[in-house]
């Protein structure tokens, strides 16, 4: 796809979710958003509302991980998360699945998991990203993460968390897409870093790219 630096812009969640972040560097990354224009910065929950402050006189979403980046956590928990997120002025959320249950089988309690997530995000208006960490998977298994992810009315299904092994590839992105058609979004997340990478994860079929490589992608570019 041949976009400009501005379009590109518009697919991209600005992404800091380093444990070491600083107030000054969270600070940063909303100014650098602001200057792009990005879709939205992506940061940890305790983040959210000096990030929704920050963002409150544009467009630009603020996104909050939940369960991040394991997605370990109990579903009580998760559902606490969002909500908190939500109340601190979260606009969306990514919330990692219980990866070990669907490697195990017990596709029910992955859906639950995501279901009551899912319940709590829309009860408030906001939109749900769902990780389903493709690096831990093998096709028929993204096939079905992506497969739950719609039956539990996410809007978004995402390939990786960026913390674990690899994060996204072409071709999870493009079975991804040919899984969930047009009727979720897919973001790719992980490991993106030039503009000719970005570009290509949206020709494989992505909706919104997450990158903390926003300035290094999009400078210098058309």
């Amino acid at each position: 796809m041949d976009l400009t630096k501005d379009e590109l812009a518009t697919y991209l969640d600005h992404t800091n979710l380093k444990p070491d972040a600083t107030k000054e560097q969270i600070q940063k990354t909303c100014e650098e958003a602001k200057e792009f224009n990005t879709a939205a910065v992506c940061v940890n929950a305790y983040w959210a509302s000096f990030v929704a402050e920050r963002l409150a006189e544009t467009k630009i979403k603020t996104c909050v991980v939940v369960g991040f980046p394991l997605g370990a956590t109990t579903t009580e928990a998760k559902v606490a998360e969002a909500e908190s997120a939500m109340k601190k002025g979260a606009d969306e959320i990514d919330m990692v699945i219980n990866i070990g249950e669907l490697l195990s089988g017990d596709n029910e309690a992955v859906e639950g998991d995501i279901v009551a997530v899912a319940n709590a995000v829309h009860a408030k208006d906001k939109l749900l990203k769902v990780i389903i960490e493709t690096s831990f998977l093998d096709e028929e298994k993204i096939v079905q993460a992506c497969q739950l992810a719609e039956s539990a009315k996410a809007d978004f299904v995402k390939t990786s968390t960026g913390f674990s092994s690899a994060g996204a590839k072409i071709a999870d992105v493009r079975l991804m897409r040919e899984t969930v058609g047009d009727r979720l979004g897919v973001k790719a997340s992980g490991g993106i870093h030039s503009f000719e990478e970005a570009t290509a994860m949206i020709d494989a079929g992505a909706s919104r790219l997450g990158v903390s490589a926003t300035a290094k992608i999009l400078e210098g570019n058309k």
